[in-house]
């Protein structure tokens, strides 16, 4: 292998990037865009709930309890009513989220130490009714009382590593991952197939360059850029979103060269197998769409079927997410990760030897 001639062909490759201004906003302003995007946008927190009040007891113990909920910012109260069944008709017609009904000696029984109130959810919306709920018990245990919903357990709970149960903690380290991989992906997708549908491939192809050497001075630009836009969305999470990170910078850097290398096999091995720059851009949203889905990026992967769960093994985004959320929130290390990074290192060598291979294939 000829250092100087993948150097040239790095160096083609950077001017022909850098040359077309559409590429130049994918590359630098589409990530900050869908980072911030995602960043807002993304969350399973649950603010201003709809509720609605039966209060049987109007003592200071009850206005005290609802004026708890008021204050959270987890629930709003849109009206009182003395009549329970006007909660279930407001449920019915998605008016309210949840209907708090106090009983008459409400104050007596909290300084008993047996006060219970009863909660009513509307349950279509199942992860809004979930997160409402244990919002909504949490705030009466601390007033004293027990939701009638629940048994009479003295429950005392901590949250580790992410104390205050922010989503947007949990969820933009994860969208770091989903950009690499997006980015990567489609750039190198449509690296060789420009090439062939402008007529320089088979220039290439005729020159002194060896396949090994194209498929390297092809990759190189990517995986630089990759890492350029590692730097941009990370300084963008920490100090635009303020996302704690505990871990060390040096193990987040060689996961993400790792991941780096997998997504940009993934790109090439398209790209060898396309015809078209339409046709590579589709197949490479084909392979992105499904691997967010079953990442764990959206969904828990314990919660999925165990074929599936089985099936998340072979996707490299999943691992990546997993060392990414366990730096940030954890300040996890090497010992404790390892076995994610040796998978991402596998698969980034089998992506890139398969693409390489049937690079040879074409090109012999």
């Amino acid at each position: 292998m000829n250092p100087e001639r993948v150097f040239e062909m790095v160096r083609k490759e950077f001017r022909q990037i850098f040359r077309d201004s559409r590429l130049r906003r994918m590359i630098f302003v589409a990530p900050v865009i869908q980072l911030l995007a995602f960043g807002y946008a993304v969350s399973t927190d649950v603010r201003n709930v709809a509720t609605l009040v039966v209060d049987h007891d109007r003592t200071p113990a009850s206005r005290e309890l609802v004026e708890a909920f008021r204050a959270s910012g987890y629930f709003r109260i849109d009206g009182y009513t003395d009549r329970p069944a006007d909660i279930v008709s407001a449920l019915d017609h998605g008016k309210a989220v949840l209907g708090l009904v106090i009983p008459e000696g409400f104050e007596r029984d909290a300084a008993e130490g047996r006060a219970s109130v009863q909660l009513l959810l509307d349950g279509t919306n199942s992860n809004l009714a979930t997160v409402a709920r244990g919002y909504a018990e949490r705030i009466v245990l601390s007033q004293g009382a027990q939701p009638s919903m629940t048994p009479p357990i003295d429950l005392r709970s901590r949250a580790w590593f992410n104390p205050d149960l922010d989503s947007r903690d949990y969820n933009v380290p994860a969208v770091i991952g989903a950009l690499l991989m997006l980015i990567c992906l489609i750039l190198t997708s449509l690296a060789v197939v420009r090439e062939r549908e402008i007529g320089t491939l088979e220039q290439l192809l005729v020159s002194p360059l060896r396949p090994g050497e194209l498929i390297l001075g092809k990759t190189l630009p990517f995986a630089l850029i990759g890492t350029v836009e590692l730097v941009l969305v990370v300084t963008i999470a920490l100090t635009w979103f303020h996302i704690p990170f505990r871990g060390n910078p040096l193990l987040l850097l060689l996961a993400s060269v790792l991941f780096l290398f997998t997504a940009l096999g993934t790109g090439l091995l398209i790209s060898t197998i396309s015809n078209t720059q339409q046709e590579a851009f589709m197949s490479g949203f084909l392979v992105f769409l499904p691997s967010l889905l079953l990442s764990g990026f959206m969904f828990p992967v314990n919660s999925m079927p165990r074929v599936f769960q089985m099936l998340t093994l072979v996707i490299p985004l999943r691992h990546y997410l997993e060392i990414v959320r366990a730096v940030f929130l954890k300040g996890a290390g090497f010992e404790a990760l390892w076995h994610q990074l040796l998978a991402l290192l596998v698969m980034g060598v089998a992506l890139l030897w398969a693409a390489a291979r049937r690079f040879r294939g074409e090109s012999g």
